[in-house]
C-alpha cells in the first residue's frame, strides 16, 4: 500500500483570540490534533489550545467542515488519508514545528487551569520530559469521577525527542525513552466523546471491540467459551462496584452495562478470528 499522502491547505498563522504567550520563557509548544468530519468539536477544541505557538490539524479527508472551521481559527491544516490512529498522530507530532508537543483530540479541550499550568511551565522551563495529565469525561451530562474512567492519566505533553506513539491499534499511548522524567500535572483535559447512548453501542460495535479483538489476536491472546460467558458479567460488577460506578448514578450504571457488552463483544469476535485462523488452516 502506497503511503498516505499528506497536502497542506494552510499556512501557519498566529491567531490572537485567549491567547497567551508560551514564547517569553524557555519553550515554544505545538499543540498538535487528529480529526475526521469533526465540525461539532474542532473549534471548541482549538480554541482551548490558543496559548500554544502553533496548531496543528491534521485531517483525515473529512466531508463536512472540519478543515474550514480549523483554519478559521488559525490552524495549520494538513489533509492526510487515514492510517489509524496511532500513525496519524506520529505525523502530526513528526509535523509540529516545535519539539515540544501538546497532543489533544478533536473531542477534548484543556481546562483554563490547565492551560495556566502549561503556559507556567513553558514560561520557566520543564522540569521533566513529560507529563501526565488527567482526563475528565462528560457522559450524559455529568462528569465521571469513578467507574475506571477517572483520573484516566494520558500523557500528551512531551518533547518529541525523548518518546513517540506506539503501534497499538486502540489505546494508543507515547512511549518515552529510557531514564526520562515523567511528571504530573493536577488539572484536567475534559472529554466529550460520546454523545448519547445509541452513539456509544455504535463505538464499541464499530470501533473499540474490533479493534480490541485484532490487538488481542496480534499479540497472541486467545480465549474460549468459559471466558465468553464470564467476560461481560466480570466487566460489570468491575466498572460498578470494585471501580465505585455506583457513585456516578445512572451514567455509571450505563458505563458498566457498555462495559460488559464491550468485552462480550470482543472476546467474541477474538473467538470469531480463531475460527477463521482454523478454517483457513484445514482448507489449506
Amino acid at each position: 500500500m502506497p503511503p498516505a499522502r499528506a497536502s497542506i491547505l494552510t499556512r501557519p498563522r498566529r491567531f490572537s483570540f485567549l491567547r497567551v504567550s508560551a514564547t517569553i520563557g524557555c519553550v515554544k509548544v505545538s499543540a498538535v490534533i487528529i480529526a475526521k468530519n469533526e465540525e461539532h468539536n474542532i473549534e471548541r477544541a482549538l480554541k482551548s489550545v490558543a496559548w500554544a505557538d502553533e496548531r496543528v490539524v491534521v485531517d483525515a479527508e473529512s466531508t463536512d467542515r472540519t478543515r474550514e472551521i480549523a483554519a478559521s481559527c488559525g490552524a495549520r491544516v494538513i489533509v492526510r488519508r487515514w492510517e489509524g490512529f496511532a500513525e496519524q498522530k506520529k505525523f502530526a507530532t513528526a509535523a509540529a514545528a516545535n519539539d515540544w508537543v501538546f497532543s489533544l483530540d478533536a473531542d477534548e479541550e484543556v481546562s483554563l487551569e490547565l492551560q495556566a499550568e502549561i503556559t507556567k511551565i513553558a514560561s520557566n522551563g520543564p522540569d521533566a520530559n513529560a507529563y501526565l495529565i488527567p482526563r475528565l469525561s462528560i457522559y450524559m451530562g455529568r462528569e465521571i469521577r469513578h467507574s475506571g474512567w477517572y483520573p484516566d492519566k494520558q500523557l500528551r505533553f512531551f518533547d518529541r525527542q525523548k518518546g513517540q506513539w506506539n503501534d497499538r491499534l486502540v489505546h494508543e499511548s507515547v512511549k518515552m525513552q529510557p531514564g526520562c522524567r515523567i511528571g504530573e500535572l493536577k488539572s484536567d483535559i475534559r472529554h466529550f466523546s460520546i454523545a448519547n447512548a445509541a452513539y456509544h453501542h455504535r463505538l464499541i460495535g464499530e470501533r473499540y471491540a474490533p479493534l480490541g479483538a485484532k490487538q488481542m489476536f496480534d499479540d497472541g491472546r486467545r480465549t474460549s467459551a468459559l471466558n465468553l460467558a464470564f467476560a461481560g458479567p466480570t466487566a460489570f460488577v468491575r466498572t460498578f462496584f470494585f471501580k465505585l460506578g455506583f457513585l456516578d448514578g445512572l451514567p455509571g450504571f450505563a458505563i458498566a452495562s457498555f462495559a460488559a457488552h464491550h468485552a462480550f463483544l470482543k472476546h467474541l469476535l477474538l473467538w470469531e478470528m480463531q475460527n477463521h485462523g482454523v478454517h483457513e488452516k484445514k482448507g489449506s
